[in-house]
């Protein structure tokens, strides 16, 4: 009698172990299209008896799309042969449909990985599909790249920012880790994680922006450029005090990682100014000339505050100072001019010493014109107008000139 229950307990764990396809699963892996499939698995999916069997719907999927793939990709194959080699004709091949198969797939096989990473019912992880669909699919991607920038030709931003933002996703997911980056590095991740913050934010979806420029950040060559859309993402959702004050919180934090970065350092010094809080402002600056005293950045910000508060002759000599090592700012130039314009209309009695400041005013914005005629950065015309005005008079052709452009 023992032996039979033995027997029979042997039997039982035999046909559970060798279970067959449940039904929903055989339908789905019957499909013959893609979208049929995925009609089937959408509709099964939690009929489907455990992430084993969802994987292994999720990769036919994948399957189907790379069918599409591989037929479309022969033809560019063929023809890229006869362009080259002068051997055959071009052929059309469905562009929208092989953009559209590419993207399937990688997604599918994205979500099959979910499930493939999943334990079995031994408590083990043993992926079935990983390693294959990471190998079919890598090399593909690139072209995620070309449909992106097609479709942004047409000023079709959704679906830009779809296939951007899937050259993005695919780079950060698990199911490409086991592809070995020094033999394949992913020379576009950077600049394309970047444009697909740009798309993000145009189509209102703020959090894959802010996702995709962390990703751009840690490019070095695309850092400054993803860096500025950051701050810039950040401060569209200024909505309160309290907002602001946690961005400034996160500026401390980019400032304290990168102390030489010269937009992080104004941004924080502008935000300190917008809160009032006066005193944070003169420490972080002062600080910031501590480290580096010829940081024109630094000094024209601390012009900018005397210039603020009345004190024009403490802000000449601060822009002075930063015009040493940039003297084609047109805003500081124009600072500049403004300021020695103030401190000539305070003198009382001494018109030459007057007369003297007008004319070193007369130099700079002058210069400012010069770098920026269509005034499209300062608007030096008018102070410049006070200069001519003062020098020369009225009835000057420089004046009414000036006296023109700020009409």
């Amino acid at each position: 009698m023992r032996k039979l229950m033995i027997a029979a307990l042997m039997l039982l764990g035999t046909s559970a172990a060798f279970a067959g396809d449940s039904e929903p699963l055989k339908a789905i892996l019957k499909a013959k299209t893609y979208a049929d499939a995925e009609t089937l698995l959408k509709t099964n999916l939690n009929q489907l008896v455990n992430d084993a069997e969802k994987a292994k719907a999720y990769n036919k999927l994948v399957d189907l799309a790379m069918e599409k793939v591989t037929k479309e990709q022969a033809t560019i194959t063929s023809n890229q042969m006869a362009k080259q080699f002068g051997q055959g004709k071009e052929v059309a091949y469905d562009t929208t449909g092989y953009n559209n198969a590419l993207f399937d797939a990688i997604n599918s096989a994205i979500a099959c990985n979910e499930f493939d990473q999943k334990p079995n019912d031994s408590g083990k992880i043993k992926p079935k599909f990983e390693s294959s669909n990471a190998t079919r699919l890598y090399g593909l991607r690139a072209n995620l790249i070309n449909a992106g920038q097609a479709a942004g030709q047409k000023n079709d931003q959704a679906t830009a920012l779809k296939y951007f933002g899937m050259y993005v996703e695919s780079a950060v997911n698990p199911l490409f880790r086991s592809i070995d980056h020094t033999k394949m590095p992913d020379q576009y991740l950077g600049e394309v994680a970047r444009v697909a913050g740009v798309y993000a934010f145009q189509n209102k979806q703020m959090d894959l922006a802010n996702k995709y420029v962390d990703v751009a950040m840690q490019d070095t060559a695309v850092y400054k450029d993803a860096l500025n859309l950051k701050m810039y993402l950040m401060q569209q959702g200024l909505k309160s005090k309290a907002d602001s004050l946690q961005y400034v919180e996160t500026l401390k934090g980019l400032n304290a990682k990168d102390s030489k970065n010269d937009q992080i350092f104004a941004t924080l010094v502008n935000m300190y100014g917008s809160l009032k809080m006066t005193a944070e402002q003169d420490k972080l600056i002062a600080d910031k000339i501590a480290a580096d005293p010829e940081n024109s950045i630094a000094w024209a910000l601390k012009g900018q505050n005397f210039m603020n508060t009345n004190k024009p002759e403490q802000a000449v000599e601060c822009f002075k100072k930063a015009i040493i090592k940039d003297d084609k700012n047109v805003v500081v130039l124009t600072y500049l001019g403004f300021c020695l314009n103030a401190q000539a209309g305070s003198i009382n009695g001494n018109k030459a010493e007057q007369q003297k400041l007008y004319k070193e005013s007369q130099d700079y914005l002058e210069k400012a014109r010069s770098l920026d005629p269509n005034r499209e950065k300062a608007n030096w015309s008018y102070p410049l107008y006070s200069v001519y005005y003062s020098l020369y008079g009225a009835a000057d052709s420089r004046t009414k000139e000036m006296e023109s452009l700020n009409k």
